[in-house]
This record gives structure tokens, sequence and C-alpha cells, in this order.
């Protein structure tokens, strides 16, 4: 009889489904030893590699293949008894998965903080990644819920807004469409632009924007964070189109400036979302409510 633990399975699930070691080892918050020691151990009871490495890529053996086709059965029914169980403790105890797209960084701890002094006894795992890795755990249903700014088209989801989303166009203090009130939209057609990767919600809201109009965006530089994009715009690179959410909390940045341009800011929404069917938790369900009852604590004062 074999005797496979439930967190070699996790950790050879990670890995088969990420093919790396080390992208396992951050997503389960562990380090890249423990994911091998939990990888070989799990060789020994099989009897058999599951798993090639050739040099930094990893490929499944046939056992491998036939393992990781059932490893998310396995999980997911697990996961479902933690969450009955879970149920049958009502909300004072319990475990809560959230994924979220980075920006919400700047606001979604100052709700997790009253969340948790409330209902002490639940567990909150918040994993804070770009859309595209969200929107891959999203498709795996790896977690209980998902906020983003610009949810998916053509997947079966539900989507709640809780809280508007404004978009502003920024610029460095010194630049001289700073003094100009209701600049016309096409003379953003004449700066160059400081964007995140492909797939971020804002980089898809400025090209649309831009579509829109019949203008090119010119971009000047991809960066993969907003503290990135804010630093490039203080230093006179470019402009950029980022969500006011990510500066209510940074008055000590004087050197950037929010341009008064026609259409903006650009109203959107941020969204909590979940797969349409899914069965939430009670814990799931009481975020929620919370969410909406305290949504005051999110907005930004002053």
């Amino acid at each position: 009889m074999m005797h496979v633990s439930l967190r070699q399975l996790r950790t050879f699930e990670a890995v088969a489904r990420l093919k790396s070691f080390s992208r396992a080892a951050e997503e389960l918050h562990v380090t890249q030893p423990t994911v091998s020691k939990q990888i070989r151990l799990l060789n020994d009871e099989i009897g058999i590699p599951l798993l090639e490495q050739l040099g930094k890529k990893v490929f499944l053996t046939e056992a491998g293949e036939k393992l990781y086709a059932t490893c998310a059965e396995w999980l997911e029914t697990w996961g479902l008894f933690e969450q009955n169980i879970a149920n049958l403790k009502g909300i004072k105890e319990g475990r809560l998965k959230i994924a979220a797209v980075t920006t919400t960084k700047y606001f979604m701890p100052r709700l997790l903080g009253p969340f948790c002094a409330e209902y002490p006894g639940i567990d909150i795992s918040l994993e804070v990644v770009n859309r595209d890795r969200l929107l891959e755990r999203l498709s795996r249903n790896q977690d209980d819920l998902y906020v983003m700014g610009v949810p998916p088209e053509g997947l079966d989801i539900v989507c709640e807004p809780f809280m508007d989303n404004p978009l502003v166009v920024l610029a460095p203090v010194t630049h001289s469409l700073v003094q100009r009130s209701k600049i016309p939209f096409r003379d953003l057609a004449n700066e160059p632009f400081i964007v995140r990767e492909h797939g971020s919600g804002t980089r898809l809201t400025i090209e649309r924007a831009f579509q829109e109009q019949g203008l090119d965006l010119k971009i000047k530089m991809e960066l993969g964070s907003n503290e990135a994009i804010k630093q490039a715009v203080a230093g006179g690179l470019g402009l950029a189109l980022l969500s006011r959410s990510t500066l209510h909390l940074d008055h000590s940045q004087k050197e950037l400036a929010i341009l008064d341009v026609e259409g903006f800011p650009i109203m959107r929404s941020w969204y909590v979302v979940h797969a349409r069917g899914k069965q939430l938790s009670v814990v799931a369900k009481t975020f929620l409510e919370f969410l909406q009852s305290h949504v005051q604590l999110l907005v930004p004062h002053g």
C-alpha cells in the first residue's frame, strides 16, 4: 500500500502544472529544496520517476502524466471536504483563499485587517499576482474569490463590483501639460507612455481608449509594477495611466501630477469574481457581505 501525503500531492501538482520547481515553491510559499524533497519522497513512494528535469525545463514521465491526470480531482475533493467542515463549524473557524491583481495591494490590507479582527479564527491566504497569473488560477478554480479591475470575457463567472476604480493620466510635475486644463485627448498621442505588461487591466484600458479615438499609443517603456512606472514618470520618461488607488497612500510623492484630460478619469470598478455555480463556503459568503458593508474602509480620504 502506498503512503502518499496530501502535501506531496499538492507539491507535485504545482510543479507539474507550472513546469518549474522555483515557481511551485513561490506559489506554495516554501523553499525550492522543500519542493525537491517532497517530490523525492513521492518518487520513492511511487517507485518510479514522475518528473524529468533537463536543464531548467521540467517534463512529466508517463507515470507523472497519469498521476497529474488524477491529482486535480483528488485535491478538489479534499478542498470540498475542508469547505464542508468549515461550514459545519460556522464562521468561527475556516479558511479563505483570495487571489488579487497587484494593484489591490494598495487597499486590500485595509479591509483584511478589520475582517481578521472580527473573525480571528479564519485563516486567510492572499495571493497577489499579475492578471495573467490570476486568470490562470481562476481557470483552475484554485481560490475562493478573485479581485480584479477588468473581468475576463468568455468565462462563465459571477462579477460583483464593490468600489470605483478611476484611472488617471500621470505626468511629472515639471511637464508642460500640468499647467493646462481640459487637455484634448488627441494631445496625448504626442506623448510617450510607460505601460504595464501585456494582459494588464490598465494596459488593456489605455490601448482601447487610443483605439476608440483612432490614435496611436506611443509606448516608450514596459514595466512590471506600478511603483516602477511611477518612478519612471517622475524621472521624466513619459506619461502613464494608473489607477488612482495607487496614489492616495503616497502623500510623500510630490514629483507626480494628475493631468486634466478630457474624458478622464476613466471610471471603472473593482470586482470580486468567482466561477458561476461554485459552491461558496460560509467563510467566503461572510467575506463578500463584509466587503460590501465595509467598502468605506477602502475609499480614499483627503
